[in-house]
């Protein structure tokens, strides 16, 4: 049998993926796509992707300094946001931009998931403590 403990815990490690795929989010604008979408239309897209992901970079940092559960909640939402923005956006043709946004919006919704439920039974005491 595996022990599950591993995951039971919030680690700081947690918080550094988070800021990493802050950054990822932040820069997929620019990775290779197709550039046949209107300029007004790209602006948007990227306006919005360089928010997510500094939102999401942001909530982790936070995570990283003074963890509450809100910041875990607000990561999920804005991960399913950053899943929806492409059908939103009207970019969700455009295959590879789509696929990563979709990806890196699961990536995430699973690290928020994983947080949550490592920090649900966590008295705000023992949650100031994290990272120390």
């Amino acid at each position: 049998m595996s022990d599950f403990s591993f995951f039971k815990t919030h680690r700081t490690w947690e918080d550094w993926c988070g800021m990493l795929l802050g950054a990822l989010i932040v820069a997929s604008p620019w990775f290779p796509i197709q550039d046949h979408a209107p300029v007004i239309e790209r602006q948007v897209m990227v306006l919005n992707t360089v928010a997510i992901g500094l939102v999401v970079f942001g909530l982790s940092q936070l995570e990283y300094v003074a963890l509450q559960r809100w910041q875990e909640v607000a990561t999920i939402v804005v991960g399913l946001w950053l899943i929806v923005s492409p059908y939103v956006f009207g970019y969700s043709g455009e295959g590879f931009l789509r696929i990563y946004h979709t990806s890196l919006g699961a990536v995430a919704v699973i690290l928020g998931v994983l947080q949550l439920w490592q920090d649900w039974d966590l008295s705000d005491q023992d949650m100031l403590k994290h990272g120390q």
